[in-house]
């Protein structure tokens, strides 16, 4: 196996020369381990001293969604304690009786049980945990479930919920067990980060309550609304803690400890689960942009600037961890980077 290693690294490097980024770690991969992997720019501008390191923390943003709730649901899949297809309403009392109830857990799992497209949770329900809950839980739907794809973070909300439900435990509790500490995850976690591991932590937006780069903090609002947990994001992570668990998803047995998830897991969400309908998607994982169907390259992204791929078929994995949001919300110029990678990484 063979990586353009230099063209990553001009690539990786010209984003930081153009402002995409501060600063990026990245690695790719097999089954085995890291086969290469770099770092380039600085973990803050204002300390142009301090560069990326390989063990900087990253605010996960949406790859939470990844690397906690569809592990968590995997793994109760895998156990036999949750039906995918099953109306939720069927075996949810909470969502009994209201429109939630029809969609079913690969609803959610695709983006096609009809929800809201926007969060909104605070000017909808308030800011008490069990008020943002019940109304989430409650709320009507946006159109019927299975018409359409349409992203929202509200599906990954929705299962966090479901896995808290089924599990009997909070989703940071449930996934520290069934993933992270199997996977020998120890430097992943649910925020707000403790100061010391805070100061490893890669800033992203400007606050503009204090006027300073959150830091620690998940730049995610529903996140921290609800105190630093939910299924949206509110996870930190490093770029060795992703290729743990990218690792096992390819060979399972390649793990030392055992997730709850494993081999049927992942085969299941990385395959097209939509149907005909637009745009393809898997459970969670989508086909990379710029890639067919054929090549079976996935991908997830976080809206800080953080993003992981696999492809079963090819037998590899990659990491792309920045912190672009420390400059701008503008998606396109991350959007090339992204691309560009996943095809020196694929090809």
């Amino acid at each position: 196996m063979t990586y353009r290693t230099d063209r990553i690294e001009h690539l990786l490097d010209e984003g930081v020369r153009d402002k995409v980024y501060p600063g990026a770690v990245w690695a790719v991969g097999d089954a085995t381990g890291l086969r290469a992997h770099g770092a380039t720019g600085v973990l803050d501008p204002d300390e142009p001293d301090v560069p990326m390191r390989r063990d900087t923390v990253f605010d996960a943003a949406s790859l939470t969604k990844i690397i906690s709730v569809w592990a968590s649901i995997g793994a109760l899949w895998e156990e036999g304690k949750l039906d995918l297809d099953a109306r939720l309403d069927s075996f949810w009392s909470e969502v009994g009786g209201h429109p939630l109830g029809a969609a079913t857990a690969r609803h959610l799992l695709t983006h096609t049980a009809g929800l809201p497209l926007r969060a909104q949770l605070k000017s909808l329900y308030g800011t008490d945990p069990q008020d943002v809950r019940d109304g989430v839980l409650h709320e009507a739907l946006h159109r019927p479930p299975g018409e359409a794809v349409e992203y929202t973070d509200r599906a990954a909300l929705i299962l966090g919920y479901l896995a808290e439900h089924l599990s009997g435990q909070r989703l940071d509790q449930l996934t520290a067990e069934r993933a992270w500490q199997p996977l020998g995850m120890g430097s992943t976690r649910f925020g707000p980060l403790p100061a010391e591991i805070a100061a490893l932590c890669a800033p992203t937006e400007l606050d503009q309550a204090d006027g300073t780069h959150l830091k620690g903090t998940a730049h995610d609002f529903s996140a921290r609304l609800l105190g630093g947990v939910c299924g949206i994001a509110g996870a930190f992570t490093t770029l060795d803690d992703l290729a743990a668990f990218l690792r096992h998803m390819l060979v399972a047995s390649s793990s030392a400890g055992q997730p709850g998830f494993g081999p049927a897991w992942t085969s299941e969400s990385l395959s097209v689960q939509t149907g005909r309908l637009e745009p393809a998607r898997g459970l969670f994982w989508h086909p990379a942009p710029g890639t067919a169907l054929a090549d079976d390259v996935w991908v997830h992204y976080g809206f800080t600037g953080t993003g992981m791929w696999i492809s079963p078929q090819q037998g590899r994995w990659a990491v792309l961890l920045t912190n672009k949001l420390y400059y701008t919300r503008d998606r396109q110029p991350l959007a090339d980077v992204r691309n560009a990678f996943c095809g020196l990484a694929f090809t």
